[in-house]
């Protein structure tokens, strides 16, 4: 059980995220090597109102993401330069990047990383649902995202993890959005 007050209290780790320096070797890894799939990619993504360090930025990237079992395995592609959580001093590559956790009360989420003394290095919106990504001090590759919990990402993330549970290894990667 996680210590009160803690970030790991907000809730339970819901994914493993990598920045890989080849998208497409590290998608034949996770899915011939571990048999994780099918993954399901998302290209251009750019958050609305993004911001790095409190700044505005046109940041854009692509993320395939797949279950194994009740962990979501979720690959980062950046797509420009633009300042972002996924380059410059965070840009760390073939080693995990980011955990992901989703919460239900956004405000007292983003009170609980103050109060440990994270700072938030990038925050937006995607597809009406806030989300930011924190250093809670680990530095680079320890990045926690926080997401507020919306019915649009659970239905996604169920259609995923459903695919996932039934999936016979065939399309590996499958297009979304």
């Amino acid at each position: 059980m996680p210590k009160p007050g803690s970030l790991a209290a907000l809730g339970p780790c819901e994914q493993l995220a990598y920045v890989p320096s080849d998208f497409d070797a590290a998608l034949k890894y996770w899915t011939e090597t571990m048999g994780v799939g099918p993954f399901f990619l998302f290209e251009n993504i750019t958050l609305e109102n993004m911001r790095y360090r409190g700044e505005q930025t046109d940041a854009r990237f692509s993320v395939a993401m797949a279950y194994w079992n009740d962990i979501q395995i979720e690959l980062f592609r950046p797509e420009n330069d633009a300042p972002a959580h996924y380059n410059g001093e965070y840009g760390v590559k073939d080693r995990l990047h980011h955990t992901l956790v989703i919460v239900e009360d956004f405000e007292a989420a983003k009170k609980a990383v103050g109060e440990a003394g994270a700072e938030i290095i990038v925050e937006g919106t995607f597809g009406g649902a806030r989300v930011y990504y924190v250093d809670p001090g680990a530095g680079p590759g320890g990045l926690l995202e926080i997401l507020e919990k919306s019915d649009q990402g659970e239905q996604l993330f169920t259609m995923m993890r459903d695919a996932a549970r039934d999936w016979d290894g065939s399309e590996p990667l499958r297009t979304l959005g």
